[in-house]
């Protein structure tokens, strides 16, 4: 089975194969009008959501789909203590994809692991975020024109910012690539990041505290929001909210070329003024958005039965049940009934990180 938790499920390849199906769908929406004719989509968002949950209903609808689902856990089952896994083998009996947003990190692997029906991940937690991944890919594409030998600003929330986590690991495949993070201390780049996947790849990064010194070398900035609710105190939270913010002043040294990305929401950190600039690609990301998820439905729909497209859920050397997740945001440490799994870390012989978040052992 075929699924998509995590933006490396996809090979380099068969993100190239979406991409340039979302690039036909545009030039031919009627082609694929009834392409989905007599199918179904169920939509669990155990998460507030407006993008992500109407894009993929408006892709489902425009293939000719129907869709069914939730979006306020609170109205479902889940209401009564109904775990992710159970909640799965339900919607299997109804439904011929899913695509789950979720505030467990990890709650979308253990989802794929119930399921004989294709998972898209639509956002665990702080985690990942994978169909984002795919959209600002394919904004790139049609914006820059390339993946290859190109510089990306990372601003604002990079610790917590699971869009960020999963655009860094899908261009870590690309040659040429350097990355700037563009953080206050409180919210840089997760280490396990910067060493397994930046480091790893060889992939050039730094770090700076301003927008200003960095912005005539960027060829992407990927803005993103201070997210209040990934932060388990609030005073924190306040002291960085408003750390950066993008005003048109800030694009005057910047390349005329240069695209400015956002996954949206946007609170302040993005002012009006820069609306009108036409670098400003984040309202053409959206529309982007729909379109990549009609071709990533296709896709997955395409690959279920196909047994070279399988998704290894489980990597290779997990370990089971001897480590606790440090993170208490994991499903492991949420939901009963879901085993703890380690597998060992890429980078420091001898550690390991939990397969569902990514997080280190309680020592």
């Amino acid at each position: 089975m075929k699924h998509l938790i995590d933006p490396t499920d996809l090979t380099r390849e068969e993100t190239e194969e979406i991409i340039d199906l979302a690039l036909d769908i545009i030039d031919n929406r009627e082609k694929y009008a009834e392409a989905c004719k007599g199918k179904k989509l169920a939509t669990l968002f155990y998460e507030p959501s407006t993008r992500t949950r109407l894009s993929f209903t408006a892709a489902m609808m425009e293939l000719g789909g129907n869709v069914l689902g939730f979006s306020d856990a609170q109205n479902s089952s889940v209401s009564k203590g109904e775990t992710c896994a159970d909640t799965t083998k339900v919607i299997n009996c109804f439904a011929d994809v899913i695509a789950m947003r979720h505030f467990e990190e990890g709650a979308a692997l253990v989802s794929a692991m119930n399921s004989r029906i294709p998972v898209i991940n639509a956002g665990d937690g702080s985690h990942a975020h994978p169909t984002q991944t795919l959209t600002d890919l394919l904004t790139i594409k049609r914006e820059i024109g390339r993946f290859d030998n190109l510089t990306i600003g990372f601003c604002g929330d990079l610790k917590f910012g699971r869009t960020v986590h999963s655009l860094i690991k899908a261009l870590s495949r690309y040659e040429g690539v350097k990355v700037v993070l563009i953080a206050p201390e409180q919210l840089q780049l997760p280490d396990y990041m910067k060493k397994e996947v930046c480091e790893a790849n060889g992939i050039p990064f730094k770090e700076v505290t301003t927008l200003e010194e960095v912005m005539p070398e960027l060829d992407v900035l990927y803005m993103t929001r201070v997210q209040k609710e990934r932060f388990l105190d609030e005073d924190e939270f306040d002291r960085v909210k408003d750390c950066f913010i993008l005003d048109s002043s800030k694009l005057a040294t910047a390349k005329p070329e240069m695209r400015i990305l956002h996954p949206l929401p946007r609170v302040n950190e993005i002012t009006v003024d820069v609306d009108d600039d036409p670098r400003a690609a984040y309202f053409r990301q959206v529309e982007n958005g729909k379109n990549v998820r009609k071709a990533l439905i296709l896709k997955l729909l395409e690959w279920k039965d196909d047994p070279s497209k399988s998704t290894r859920l489980i990597p290779e050397g997990t370990i089971r049940g001897k480590y606790v997740c440090r993170n208490p945001r994991c499903i492991s440490n949420m939901e009963v009934g879901v085993e703890s799994m380690f597998r060992p870390d890429a980078v420091h012989e001898g550690e390991y990180r939990c397969v569902y978040c990514e997080s280190k052992p309680k020592k």
